[in-house]
């Protein structure tokens, strides 16, 4: 039987989560960790189950979440700011969540002698144009690195990074839907050249999981997803739509990118994934697993990939995961 914190879990990716752990008969307890109070009495509302508990925090109060992580076995790290704007206009705050809630966190499970610790990452934190990138590529790092500090502890570390979720909140297809609920007759698009990866709901938890069950501590899980153009995203709403240029707004990339270039030497291939190995984490090049890239000149990059979802196939994506459905 194991208990299971989840930071930000009333985030999209949190609830997700959280309602398959509610589904398995070997877990005792689920922590809600936030700081919003309203988010959290509307879950409850959904998830009635005797196991969960909702805690008021917030991952800047390290008292709070030594308090919180007591008799912990695993957490999921998923709390941050992470709207790019947003983050851009407030430096201080998105480095007080991101980096120092990351230090917080590694701290507080150190002493709870939690067992395993999965932070959830984003493709912004490879070579980061924006604060927000930045901000996640130094908690990224922090987290990998604490594998060191962890002694004679059995608490192990690890990271997590995927692409845009579709239909998160905050996100683009959140916007093309409600302006398509809104019959406006156009749809704005930064640039038509723009690319991004994308990962449904399902598999970014389905990915977690895997990591948790495979995890040795300082490694960064990388999923192979696809890419899409963004003038395919929103034709995907319809073709009746005409697309309005807007341009590409501060902080923001063309291209995002999972793998830079000069993170190859450690990086190891997998089917459907890669693994990025930390220097920092203690382990050394000869216990790497997994394949080594050839390629001299290997970056996954949104525009490079190997996999491309077309407009058609990305609308029965949206069908599927019923964000087009009763439009």
């Amino acid at each position: 039987m194991e208990n299971y914190l989840i930071t930000g879990g009333t985030g999209s990716f949190g609830k997700a989560y959280i309602k398959q752990l509610l589904e398995r008969p070997s877990v005792k307890r689920v922590v809600v960790y936030s700081r919003d109070e309203m988010k959290q009495w509307e879950m409850f509302q959904d998830y009635r189950d005797p196991r969960i508990r909702f805690f008021i925090g917030d991952v800047r109060d390290p008292d709070r979440l030594r308090m919180a992580l007591k008799g912990i076995d695993v957490v999921i790290h998923a709390a941050a700011m992470k709207i790019v704007e947003t983050a851009e206009y407030n430096p201080f705050e998105c480095v007080k969540t991101n980096i120092l809630g990351a230090m917080n966190i590694v701290d507080a499970c150190l002493s709870a002698n939690v067992k395993r610790v999965v932070a959830l990452s984003t493709d912004k934190a490879s070579s980061p144009s924006n604060l927000y990138g930045a901000t996640k590529l130094a908690s990224d790092k922090i987290f990998t690195a604490a594998n060191a500090y962890s002694g004679e502890k059995d608490c192990k570390f690890s990271v997590v990074r995927y692409g845009n979720v579709i239909g998160s909140r905050g996100s683009v297809v959140r916007l093309y839907s409600q302006l398509r609920k809104q019959n406006t007759g156009e749809l704005p698009v930064t640039d038509l050249r723009m690319t991004r990866f994308v990962i449904t709901l399902s598999e970014a938890v389905n990915f977690v999981n895997y990591a948790l069950g495979e995890m040795v501590g300082g490694e960064v899980f990388v999923k192979k997803i696809p890419s899409i153009k963004i003038e395919d995203i929103a034709r995907a709403f319809g073709d009746n739509f005409k697309l309005r240029i807007v341009g590409i707004r501060p902080g923001e990339k063309l291209h995002e990118e999972m793998i830079a270039n000069s993170e190859i030497f450690l990086t190891r291939e997998f089917v459907d994934h890669f693994r990025i190995y930390s220097p920092a984490s203690g382990s050394e090049n000869s216990s790497f697993v997994g394949d080594q890239i050839s390629n001299a000149d290997f970056r996954y990059s949104s525009d490079l990939n190997d996999s491309w979802l077309s407009s058609s196939e990305f609308r029965l994506i949206l069908e599927r995961e019923s964000i087009l459905q009763n439009q």
